[in-house]
């Protein structure tokens, strides 16, 4: 090799390799998480008496009207958001432990269209349960009671996006590993599910055959279309990987 050549080579140095992708180097997951953190500190500040009216109303289960018809305007709409921000989150939770399990899709895909995805998702099978529940209420149930459930679920929809948060600042930020991370979502999935189990029975059931009825009812309405959901998922990362 000759002189200029040397000079050369050294100058313009060795071509590295570069960084995988990794969400916590990602500005618009970060932007997601900041607007969250703002977003339930505004609305823990505004409505903190009303939410906690929630959950001990959720806890206590006394024979009333739904606060919801009580409630103002803006609680209301500080309620939508919290409801919109937990699929945000939950979206995020999937968009890391997709990007855990199958590179690759990083590599098809811009993880922002992913996340956007993925976020869009559990806003559409939110949509489709609250959907069912209503249908299921009018056919079983009178309009009181299946107001009083929809406000447990709401509840419980609205405590699991604070919980994400933290959940999700130690997933992506501490490097917490893949095994650690689904253990601890599916800690907060099946103790959510178990309160949901909770309410199903002071709701609906009154005897012991109730109970036991009612479990295969709450499977049908709750795990099976969990697993379809994350089944969806998976077959749609296989689609995107195929044509894109």
């Amino acid at each position: 090799m000759t002189l200029t050549a040397l000079l050369l080579t050294a100058v313009a140095g060795l071509q590295g390799l570069p960084l995988p992708y990794s969400p916590h180097r990602d500005d618009g997951v970060t932007l997601i998480l900041l607007g969250c953190f703002f977003l339930s500190s505004y609305i823990l500040f505004r409505s903190r008496k009303f939410l906690l009216q929630l959950v001990k109303e959720f806890l206590l289960h006394r024979e009333r009207a739904s606060i919801f018809d009580t409630s103002t305007a803006s609680d209301m709409r500080y309620l939508l958001l919290l409801i919109v921000q937990t699929c945000v989150l939950a979206g995020v939770y999937m968009f890391n432990y997709f990007n855990e399990t199958n590179p690759s899709l990083v590599l098809s895909l811009s993880p922002h269209l992913l996340l956007g995805i993925y976020i869009g998702s559990m806003l559409l099978y939110l949509f489709l349960k609250w959907l069912l529940y209503l249908f299921i209420g009018w056919i079983f149930f009178d309009s009181r009671l299946t107001s009083q459930w929809m406000e447990s679920y709401s509840t419980l929809l609205y405590y699991l996006g604070f919980s994400l948060f933290p959940l999700l600042l130690l997933i992506i930020y501490f490097d917490l590993n893949l095994q650690t991370s689904i253990t601890l979502g599916l800690i907060l999935f099946f103790f959510a599910k178990l309160l949901m189990l909770y309410k199903w029975i002071k709701f609906f059931c009154n005897n012991l055959y109730g109970c036991f009825y009612l479990i295969l009812y709450f499977c049908a309405l709750e795990i099976i279309p969990c697993m379809m959901l994350y089944q969806g998922l998976v077959q749609l990362n296989n689609f995107l990987i195929i044509k894109i």
